[in-house]
């Protein structure tokens, strides 16, 4: 446990514990965040159960705490693939959130001028 995150780091153990042959390119990272809670599993379909890897009760979504959930399950050594919905993707790749006024980063076009909308 550190900083209000329940992970497990050694997921090479965890699998052997679980007796399952671990190859992560078989292996999808689903990550799901609301508001106060950020959880993680892995998924393999349908052939096994998912396997949660992490929890945290009371952290905020941030690019912060996602750094400290991706280093703290040793993201870098696995590279799973990583499934998520877009305000999770989002984070992992430091873009704004939220309502933005402008929706298209070419164009720069206002998104809140319902009067040119058409």
């Amino acid at each position: 446990m550190e900083r209000g995150l329940v992970a497990c780091t050694d997921i090479d153990d965890l699998m052997q514990t679980l007796n399952i042959n671990h190859h992560p390119l078989d292996w999808r990272l689903f990550i799901d965040s609301s508001k106060l809670r950020l959880k993680t599993v892995l998924h393999n379909g349908n052939t096994l159960p998912s396997i949660p890897v992490d929890h945290s009760m009371h952290n905020k979504e941030s690019y912060e705490n996602m750094k400290i959930l991706m280093e703290a399950i040793n993201y870098n050594k696995f590279k799973w693939q990583i499934c998520g919905d877009l305000k999770v993707i989002a984070l992992l790749l430091g873009q704004q959130q939220g309502f933005t006024k402008y929706c298209c980063f070419i164009c720069e076009w206002d998104s809140r001028a319902r009067s040119l909308h058409y």
